[in-house]
């Protein structure tokens, strides 16, 4: 993939359960723990007097769906970081493929939430995690402005954490709904089109503008299936003729 070029990001185009026997990616350990629901009402705790506009885009996504290829990771980290590295993916797929364990909890899928109450803004003492009204509210981190104490890291009430530690930068980075993703061809934000969203090949991942509840665990997690297609009227007629014989 080639470098950045000003004004336009570079495209990357990349193809659940048969995946699941082929094997795959190993994730880094200390990255498996699920979203608890204590971590969930975290989020819903503002401090006194503090409210925000709410972003105009949310990412969800159908566990039921995902294949834990993860595309989606590699193009994440592609997109924003130049490089295939899961460790700076904005999203993660969490596998359970050594024990197996039954679906569709063998695949836990992890997505910044754009929060309603956004610990991560709360929290920053520099200001550089932020609300950016300019771009359809979306909550994301000025790496201008970051000074990498990863005060948002330790407020984030997701598990695993979906602010994300660059070592080498030594820098947070959050999801930005791919506003800021120079290797990125199309235009991102709440209006565009996001890497993890158009490379999926399951469609496991959507973009919604109305926030998902927000003390449900489960309120990002929602059907992505598209509706059976309805039976040819001639079918119908031989199904009912042969109910009645």
């Amino acid at each position: 993939m080639t470098g950045p070029k000003t004004g336009e990001r570079k495209n990357k185009k990349v193809l659940r359960r048969d995946f699941l026997v082929g094997g795959g990616t190993a994730i880094a350990a200390g990255a498996l723990t699920a979203l608890t629901p204590s971590s969930a009402s975290a989020a819903m705790s503002p401090a006194a007097g503090v409210s925000y506009d709410q972003s105009e885009g949310y990412v969800v996504y159908d566990s039921r769906l995902c294949l834990g290829c993860q595309s989606c990771m590699y193009a994440c980290s592609m997109t924003h970081e130049g490089e295939a590295n899961p460790s700076l993916s904005r999203i993660q797929i969490i596998r359970d493929a050594p024990s197996f364990t039954k679906y569709p909890y063998d695949i836990v899928m992890s997505v910044c939430r754009q929060c309603v109450t956004p610990l991560c803004v709360q929290n920053c003492p520099t200001g550089a995690c932020h609300v950016d009204a300019a771009n359809g509210n979306v909550r994301r981190i000025d790496q201008e402005k970051c000074i990498g104490c990863q005060t948002c890291i330790r407020s984030c009430p997701q598990r695993p954490h979906r602010t994300v530690w660059n070592p080498e930068k030594k820098k947070s980075t959050k999801c930005d709904l791919c506003i800021d993703a120079p290797y990125w061809s199309k235009e991102g934000g709440p209006d565009g089109q996001q890497a993890c969203v158009s490379v999926c090949p399951a469609k496991a991942l959507s973009l919604v503008k109305k926030a998902p509840s927000q003390t449900d665990i489960g309120g990002y997690d929602v059907s992505l299936a598209p509706m059976p297609k309805k039976k040819p009227a001639f079918i119908l007629e031989s199904l009912t003729e042969s109910s009645q014989e």
